[in-house]
């Protein structure tokens, strides 16, 4: 180990190797995300106590088969290791490699070895290992290779402890190279070492081999490179081919002496007879439309009760704080304004949870996988690439992260596609709006006794998403002209059960983040909204019970009555009121009122916000009213139609509507960075805007 105050330890491993488990168990809650210096890709760190005198700062590095790159986060990991004047370049590497897929994981392995870094091979995954009759030499194994070789089981945090012994201890390792550079090129790794004072032969072949995308190479330095391979006629692509096989032949003998069958049983077969049936043509669609119907019954049946008991108790809170208070602005603000808001968000933590905790699921026992791979044949009909499947998979769970991982695709055409087309999937975000709206419109049956329409109906909402993602995909294609395709390159890992630790930290830390993200803007929106709404120009809500009794002396109003009618003309002659009716006659054919049209601008900050919007607004001046704000919705009365405001047509075009507009400023914002530019963020926003409307008209107008 360095004897720097605070040795750096870098984890390096395949993707579905464990690397991220063995990160989460050595760091803690002591990690930190940022970006790596001069690019947006992701960067993880944190830090380790590897005994009472030893800190450690461990840097989990993306995941990569390869440190010949295939995408910007897999060229990271050259660029740190290659590069000893990189600020984040490790004193030891750690490279975490599935045993159960020993062979190919084992290529990466040799690769960071001969860059001559001190290594440790961990050995992940060892649980499985068992099953599938395979036995590990651990020791003979780390003989062969001359470094320490720890057995480990990460997801249980099992070898842990082993492995900060062992990060512990002197790691001067006696190099020898797996693959020999310096046999197949000498004089072209003799000129490199010469001019740019490198040491060691695999560092200045990858430099020969890696020039054009090297970033810590000026443009000069790369000339002379140039120079170099064609003085001494360094053929690249030969030159790798014959390193993969060279490599191959050394882990096979490796293996030869290391690895052995103990029986023939293998539980791989288990995961071979499961995907005949999960990823068959026909079956495996089924099985996924059968796990999504299952998923979205469960959100409305086992959320339904904790849902209401949280609404009541907002709905009475706010009630109660009104009895117990001084009549007075601040009051009102907390009563009509921050409490009705925070429980407008609240109120979905059930369903949120459920969600993700789904979603973890389907990721930990390595189904999540089968998906993208089922979806794979369909999106390449449309034009988009292989890997947009996990972008677009992510989408459901968020824009933002969804339209960061588009950087695996090496096509910047089709990864503009996919950006583009990414918000169109229904997010976690737009749950909120699908729920309250579905639960207005759709009544509470099932059929048959088992489908639940409010169900099929939220089903039905992220089908819609989809769709409409992967059309407007074949429509850009078709404008753009995209000819190139690439590939889908992933590892199906074998079938695993969920480790429900991580099933309930999921649901914890996501609907955590839900509700500390979006409540901060709903907070912000309900304060300013609340003023907007209890104020306005002249003194025309000072007088409004002179003014109503005045223009309704003729009608014998019940007291009731008379108090809604005065509720509703200061609402209406509020800030918000008068903004809410200036834009009434451009929303008004979609079967929008002014108020809606409030909650639609409000939105525009996040989606979820809507819900929020129209829990402040219909709370002010009926805090007595103990009716949850789903009921206050539900009793809105169309005052031209005498009829219910949230008829099914206008329900129907308000989830159109929320389906498909762009209503998210962070999502512009990822998109500005990722395309750097103005250009594609405001495309896409008057693109989907546009459509939303259409389509939100024409439902209305064909319903009602």
């Amino acid at each position: 180990m360095s004897h720097s105050d605070t040795p750096k330890i870098a984890l390096v491993g395949n993707p579905n190797s464990g690397k991220s488990s063995l990160f989460n168990h050595l760091t803690g809650l002591n990690q930190k995300i940022g970006n790596f210096p001069g690019v947006t890709v992701d960067k993880k760190t944190g830090y380790c106590k590897l005994d009472d005198h030893t800190r450690a700062k461990i840097i989990d590095l993306p995941g990569t088969y390869s440190i010949y790159p295939n995408s910007t986060d897999e060229k990271i990991v050259y660029d740190i290791l290659g590069n000893k004047a990189d600020p984040l370049h490790p004193d030891v590497v750690v490279v975490i490699v599935d045993a159960s897929n020993f062979k190919r994981n084992l290529l990466l392995f040799t690769q960071i070895h001969d860059l001559n870094i001190p290594c440790i091979l961990v050995l992940n995954m060892m649980d499985i290992v068992e099953k599938t009759g395979l036995a590990i030499d651990a020791d003979k194994l780390s003989s062969e290779l001359g470094v320490p070789v720890i057995p480990m089981k990460a997801r249980q945090g099992k070898g842990i402890d082993v492995l900060k012994r062992a990060l512990l201890e002197n790691l001067e390792q006696h190099f020898h190279p797996i693959f020999n550079a310096y046999e197949l090129a000498p004089d072209a790794i003799d000129a490199v070492k010469k001019t740019f004072s490198v040491n060691d032969d695999y560092v200045a072949y990858q430099m020969l081999q890696q020039y054009r995308i090297n970033s810590f190479l000026t443009e000069n330095e790369k000339n002379l490179i140039i120079d170099i391979t064609e003085k001494h006629q360094f053929n690249r692509d030969e030159l790798r081919r014959k390193e993969t096989l060279e490599r191959y032949a050394a882990i096979n003998h490796f293996i030869d002496g290391a690895v052995k069958e103990t029986f023939t049983q293998l539980p791989k077969r288990w995961t071979q007879k499961l995907d005949r049936v999960f990823t068959h043509k026909i079956w495996g669609y089924l099985i996924f439309l059968f796990i999504l119907f299952m998923i979205f019954q469960s959100i409305f049946a086992w959320a339904t009760v904790p849902m209401d008991l949280i609404d009541l108790t907002f709905s009475e809170l706010s009630v109660y704080l009104k009895s117990q208070l001084p009549e007075g602005a601040l009051t009102g603000l907390l009563t009509e304004g921050i409490i009705p808001g925070i429980g407008g968000i609240v109120i979905f933590i059930p369903q949120i949870a459920i969600l993700f905790a789904f979603i973890s699921i389907l990721e930990e026992t390595g189904y999540m996988s089968r998906v993208v791979f089922l979806m794979d044949k369909i999106m390449r009909k449309f034009g988009l690439n292989g890997k947009s499947v996990v972008p677009l998979i992510s989408g459901v769970a968020c824009a933002i992260p969804a339209i960061m991982a588009t950087r695996t695709i090496e096509n910047w055409k089709e990864r503009l596609i996919t950006i583009f087309v990414t918000p169109l999937m229904s997010c976690s975000a737009r749950l909120p709006v699908y729920t309250i709206l579905i639960a207005l419109i759709i009544p509470e049956k099932t059929i048959g006794g088992i489908f639940n329409l409010q169900g099929l109906a939220l089903m039905g909402m992220y089908l819609l998403g989809f769709v409409a993602a992967i059309v407007s995909a074949l429509i850009m294609r078709l404008i753009l002209k995209t000819k190139e395709r690439s590939f889908l390159v992933m590892e199906l890992p074998t079938y695993k059960m969920p480790r429900w630790k991580n099933v309930g930290l999921t649901m914890y830390e996501k609907s955590k983040t839900f509700v500390f993200e979006a409540g901060k803007i709903i907070l912000a929106i309900s304060i300013v909204l609340w003023v907007l709404a209890s104020y306005g120009p002249g003194n025309k809500l000072e007088n409004a019970e002179e003014i109503i009794a005045q223009t309704y002396s003729q009608e014998n109003l019940s007291q009731e009555e008379f108090k809604n009618k005065i509720e509703s003309f200061k609402l209406e002659n509020s800030y918000a009121g008068i903004f809410g009716k200036a834009i009434e006659p451009v929303i008004m054919p979609l079967g929008y009122d002014w108020k809606i049209g409030i909650a639609l601008i409000t939105s525009f900050a996040a989606r979820e916000v809507f819900v929020g919007t129209m829990a402040t607004i219909y709370s002010i001046g009926n805090v007595e009213d103990e009716s949850t704000i789903k009921n206050r919705m539900r009793n809105e009365v169309n005052p031209e139609t005498g009829k219910k405001r949230y008829d099914f047509a206008t329900g129907l075009s308000l989830l159109v509507f929320y389906a498909f507009a762009m209503q998210c400023m962070s999502t512009m914002a990822i998109v500005f960075r990722e395309t750097n530019g103005w250009k594609w963020p405001l495309l896409q926003l008057f693109y989907m805007t546009g459509l939303a409307y259409v389509s939100a008209l024409i439902i209305y107008q064909t319903l009602s």
